[in-house]
């Protein structure tokens, strides 16, 4: 990790069931009984529970009414392997710390997601051979905290990895599907024009395996933003890319949408202020988005000196402000009672036949089409023994999964 958002983060969440609905009640090691709302786990704010200087999660609870929170980030041993670490050093299986801080938030009436991913490190969709156990090593999370809702943050550098992100997509689709009323959210990076290129592949590779998230959130920060102004014009740009992608009208594709910002000084020296956090809350809560959320509580507090001689920090936002002040948004989003009609799901991808199967020792020239690692693949020019896959320089075209 080598960029202060490494420590940072931001998140992507992808979201299960439906704005508003009650997730599966269950009983669980670290004391929960049942599940908050939706609604809170679409609100909750990212807190690093074992970085940045954590802050206590009861007294911001007291200071705001607070009641979910989201925990980052589980990757990758950093040594390698595929089993579920805080943050690359700590593993899940061994960890009383976190389940402590659980605990403590459930024993007030609250209540956590887990995010994995984040920027930086590596992830479980990159060190495991398949989505099949990368799910296998979510699921352990989910069983050891005993969850009801997960966080699938997606960006640099795995986003541009596509293995690993049919990887991720095809885990939270098994998760997805094998713990009923798990809420699920999906973050990608967010750009002027909604999300880049990466963020649209992502879209699309859940759209070819037929997955449907409550939500696909993007991050309006880190890109040349100048305010909340430049961040509603990303949002309703990735609402047409939404609509375009999964065939949603405008108002099903913003009940899939959601926003996780960066609160105060963002690591390329943007700001977002509290004004500008009302302004998205007002515009996510008049669309009937399904999310709004933040990065970090670690950072909800004011530095000192407040401008902290204009650096980016971990554990502070770097803008005037009372402690716990952006969180209160967070509350306020949850409080907005969501639609009560149930969004159209993504509509399931019509079987494409695949084409003859690639081979090593076959000549082909610009037009042939194969099929390989179900996908069809169409040749751009003259090859032999170059294996399909999507490179931007390689010889040739996905056509998609078979």
């Amino acid at each position: 990790m080598t960029r202060l958002r490494a420590c940072l983060g931001a998140a992507a969440a992808v979201t299960l069931a439906a704005a508003g609905t009650t997730a599966l009640v269950s009983s669980n090691a670290s004391g929960a009984t049942s599940a908050l709302s939706n609604r809170w786990y679409a609100a909750a704010p990212y807190l690093m529970p074992l970085d940045n200087d954590p802050p206590d999660p009861a007294a911001i609870m007291d200071a705001t009414g607070l009641k979910a929170f989201q925990l980052a980030f589980v990757l990758a041993p950093n040594g390698g392997g595929c089993s579920p670490t805080w943050g690359g050093t700590a593993p899940v299986s061994s960890d009383t710390a976190v389940q402590s801080m659980i605990s403590t938030i459930r024993a007030k009436g609250g209540d956590v997601s887990v995010s994995i991913g984040g920027y930086g490190g590596t992830k479980l969709g990159q060190a495991c051979a398949d989505a099949a156990s990368t799910a296998a090593a979510y699921q352990q999370v989910i069983t050891k905290y005993g969850l009801h809702a997960i966080d699938f943050d997606l960006e640099e550098p795995e986003y541009e990895n596509s293995a690993a992100i049919k990887n991720e997509i095809g885990a939270a689709k098994i998760l997805q599907q094998n713990n009923p009323g798990l809420y699920v959210s999906v973050t990608t990076a967010g750009t002027a024009d909604g999300t880049g290129w990466f963020g649209k592949q992502m879209l699309l590779e859940a759209k070819s395996q037929g997955f449907t998230p409550n939500n696909f959130s993007i991050m309006p920060f880190d890109g040349g933003f100048n305010g909340a102004a430049s961040q509603t014009g990303a949002l309703t740009n990735f609402n047409s890319i939404l609509q375009s992608t999964f065939g949603w009208d405008q108002a099903t594709a913003y009940a899939h949408e959601g926003f996780s910002g960066m609160n105060g000084r963002s690591d390329t020296g943007e700001y977002f202020t509290q004004a500008d956090f009302q302004t998205v809350l007002d515009y996510a809560t008049s669309h009937n988005m399904d999310r709004f959320t933040f990065w970090s509580l670690n950072r909800d507090r004011q530095c000192s000196p407040p401008d902290n001689g204009g650096r980016t920090s971990g554990t502070c936002s770097s803008v005037t402000q009372n402690s716990w002040d952006f969180a209160k948004y967070s509350v306020r989003f949850a409080g907005v009672t969501p639609p009560t009609t149930t969004p159209t799901p993504t509509p399931t991808p019509t079987p494409t036949t695949c084409k003859p199967a690639w081979s090593s020792t076959a000549v082909y020239t610009q037009g042939n089409e194969v099929s390989y690692n179900q996908h069809n693949w169409k040749a751009k020019w003259w090859t032999q023994n170059e294996v399909p896959s999507a490179s931007e320089w390689g010889p040739w075209q996905d056509e998609g999964a078979c």
